[in-house]
């Protein structure tokens, strides 16, 4: 038994040194799934005060529960990004950090945690706009305790403050812990306007490049997505642009990143766009045929 355990071991040992690209063995700790789990948690309660939180709030001690609060955050995170920013001077050729990690994570969280009223501002137009786009809403505490397409964007306005300060990794394990909730997928790095409401939720989809306007509601199902996945065009425009005040139904997807989906356009359930339609469209299928109509019901039809 110990003689087919040793070969065991040398067997899988063989495939570390073969298959590098999946190991991580003498790098720099990396952000615990774990801990980025837990803090995810954490930040929501920073959100959304009482509603998160077993102990009830009072004016009395609340003073003191968010200073506790944002102490233990700020300590979980500071730690995080530092294990972030030391896996980025490890990958790269030259790191201009000079070994200085910890302080710039002490900086970058700090900051985020600055623009907490600030996303909390945006959260707020979130919620409304679900209590808004949902006839079956009955309060804003129901939508904040059980409307999975709420809780998605609420992550994503806090993962893309990450994202915007460059650190690695947390953003996208942020978001990836929220998809495994909720089925729904959106990029840290994709631009949202205010008053965003995904309605239902499971399988929607936002890449990277995404810009989407303001007053946007879209359903399940929805892809925004890119017309390729060559990695030459990583750094291009790759997602479609959603302008303000649209509406997209379950199942549509709307690739390329020079699609753009004009103000105030419908696009109906189904619909599969890889070009753009100007503002005021309404995009459905009529029979077998994709039909477009710009402005009222009764403008005329011609076919995309």
């Amino acid at each position: 038994m110990a003689s087919e355990l040793d070969n065991l071991v040398a067997t899988i040992l063989e495939s570390y040194e073969t298959l590098g690209g999946i190991n991580h063995l003498e790098g720099p700790n990396l952000p615990s799934r774990q801990s980025v789990s837990h803090i995810v948690d954490e930040l929501e309660s920073l959100i959304f005060p009482g509603f998160r939180d077993e102990a009830n709030l009072e004016k009395s001690n609340v003073n003191y529960i968010l200073g506790e609060k944002i102490t233990r955050i700020a300590k979980v995170l500071i730690n995080e990004t530092e294990k972030s920013l030391r896996y980025t001077c490890k990958i790269r050729d030259q790191c201009v950090r000079l070994g200085h990690c910890r302080g710039e994570a002490e900086e970058r969280v700090h900051r985020i945690l600055e623009r907490v009223p600030q996303i909390r501002e945006m959260v707020q137009l979130d919620v409304e706009a679900a209590f808004q786009g949902d006839p079956a809403a009955k309060s804003h505490e129901e939508i904040i305790l059980s409307y999975p397409g709420v809780e998605a964007v609420i992550l994503y306005r806090i993962a893309h403050e990450f994202w915007k300060e460059d650190i690695p990794l947390i953003p996208r394990m942020m978001m990836e812990h929220i998809h495994s909730k909720t089925g729904i997928d959106i990029h840290p790095g994709a631009n949202i306007g205010k008053s965003f409401f995904i309605d239902h939720g499971t399988g929607v989809v936002i890449g990277e490049t995404t810009i989407i306007g303001d007053n946007v509601k879209i359903y399940h199902g929805v892809t925004l997505g890119a017309r390729s996945v060559v990695k030459e065009e990583a750094n291009t425009k790759r997602h479609p642009t959603i302008e303000d005040d649209v509406t997209i139904y379950p199942g549509a997807t709307i690739l390329g990143g020079e699609t753009v989906i004009g103000k105030g356009s419908i696009i109906g359930g189904n619909v599969w766009l890889l070009s753009s339609v100007p503002p005021n469209s309404k995009v459905y299928y009529q029979s077998e045929n994709l039909v477009s109509r710009h402005g009222d019901w009764d403008s005329p039809d011609y076919q995309i």
